[in-house]
């Protein structure tokens, strides 16, 4: 039997300056909406966004919130921000993580290594899982965009709120 979740999350985001994850959630033991920021520290354009990943997720100090966050999820705000760090715009790093992420039916994953196979398999059984759940699932999270201003005025970060949405 697997405990209920205190921390629920509802959407994460990636802010540029200073480089941070930051997390929606809710706190069930209080029934409120918090924001929660985790700065991220030694990560350059040349860090891997895997490991960078499943350090935040395994870190004894976020464990608990990033529960209902995908690795996934993780891993493509830290490849939008690892694009940041390259000087690509926004457009461009989401275009080039998508490229990544896609399948080729054509390939024969036969020839793959292990490392690349495993990688197939994780958007194989992500793309199921988003699949699997729909829309009004109590646990359902989406994916989220976040929005920069282009000036260079990097100090805000931009939330996809829907109208009317408490914080």
């Amino acid at each position: 039997e697997r405990a209920i979740m205190t921390y629920v999350a509802k959407k994460c985001g990636v802010c540029f300056q200073p480089p941070s994850i930051i997390l929606i959630y809710k706190d069930n033991s209080e029934d409120k909406t918090r924001q929660r920021i985790m700065p991220v520290r030694n990560f350059s354009k040349f860090s891997d966004c895997s490991m960078a990943a499943e350090q935040l997720k395994n870190n004894p100090r976020h464990k608990a919130y990033l529960e209902g966050v995908s690795l996934r999820q993780l891993q493509k705000l830290y490849s939008l921000l690892k694009g940041h760090l390259r000087g690509e715009s926004l457009a461009e790093s989401l275009e080039k993580f998508q490229e990544e992420e896609t399948i080729d039916p054509e390939e024969d994953m036969n020839k793959l290594d292990d490392t690349e196979l495993a990688k197939r398999k994780m958007i194989m059984d992500e793309l199921f899982e988003k699949n699997r759940k729909k829309r009004d699932d109590p646990d359902f999270i989406y994916d989220i965009e976040v929005e920069f201003p282009q000036d260079e005025q990097l100090e805000s970060c931009g939330w996809d709120m829907e109208s009317g949405e408490e914080i």
